[in-house]
């Protein structure tokens, strides 16, 4: 089972993956100004309890944090420590955050984090050659137990060798989905996916984005069938690291 856990809603655009994001776009759906970084009224999600004491997120759940936001934003400095606090408080419960702001991982930082937390995965996303060259060598040399590499959406192709190995647990690709989506090309997918099959990396197709061009072919695919077409493909991965 898993739940998403949004701490703070918002965020400033830092990069080209940012330009069509999807908190943005359902955001002004709403006439909400997503610049505006705010505590939600479920902040403190992971360690609410109901009338008899127990949590009400249940032991064994894996919680996706701060899908709304990024988890290593700024202005949610002052915040960030009790979030953390409540993740080592459920260990029972494994933690996934998504950043692209791994420049910012050891900014209030747990004293007790060390060389991670064993209920705390992290991924990194990267969008293109130049995000995946600044990006990863410092994802690499971060004390996190659990990485996840995040290619998505996936805006061109990346030459991932030089920095694949067993220190990261996956690789996952997905293209932009929206009215706006950017092309997604199936070369690019494979060439990740033969990436991975070189080092012995898992990898993940995710979904292929609303404009995915395959063979010279460009095909306009709505949301509802962008996951199903990517599992169709059939190229994922399953290695177990070493």
């Amino acid at each position: 089972m898993s739940i998403t856990w949004n701490p703070w809603h918002g965020c400033e655009k830092i990069s080209v993956g940012c330009t069509h994001c999807y908190v943005y776009r359902i955001d002004s759906m709403h006439g909400r100004d997503s610049s505006i970084v705010a505590k939600t009224l479920n902040f403190n999600l992971p360690v609410k309890r109901k009338r008899n004491g127990d949590y009400k997120v249940p032991s064994g759940e894996r919680i996706y944090a701060c899908f709304s936001s990024d988890f290593f934003l700024d202005t949610a400095d002052p915040w960030r420590p009790e979030a953390w606090q409540m993740m080592h408080e459920r260990q029972d419960c494994h933690f996934t955050i998504i950043t692209k702001r791994i420049d910012r991982f050891n900014v209030g930082l747990p004293d007790d984090w060390g060389e991670g937390y064993e209920n705390v995965s992290i991924g990194v996303t990267i969008e293109n050659q130049d995000r995946a060259d600044y990006r990863l060598p410092l994802f690499k040399a971060a004390p996190i137990k659990h990485k996840l590499i995040i290619c998505e959406p996936l805006l061109g192709p990346i030459e991932l060798t030089k920095h694949l190995g067993h220190w990261a647990e996956l690789a996952l690709a997905g293209g932009e989905s929206g009215n706006e989506a950017r092309i997604c090309n199936y070369d690019w997918v494979l060439s990740l996916q033969q990436q991975c099959q070189l080092k012995g990396i898992p990898f993940h197709f995710k979904q292929t984005g609303a404009q995915f061009q395959k063979d010279g072919r460009l095909y306009k695919i709505n949301r509802k069938y962008q996951f199903s077409q990517a599992r169709k493909a059939g190229i994922d991965l399953n290695f177990t690291s070493e």
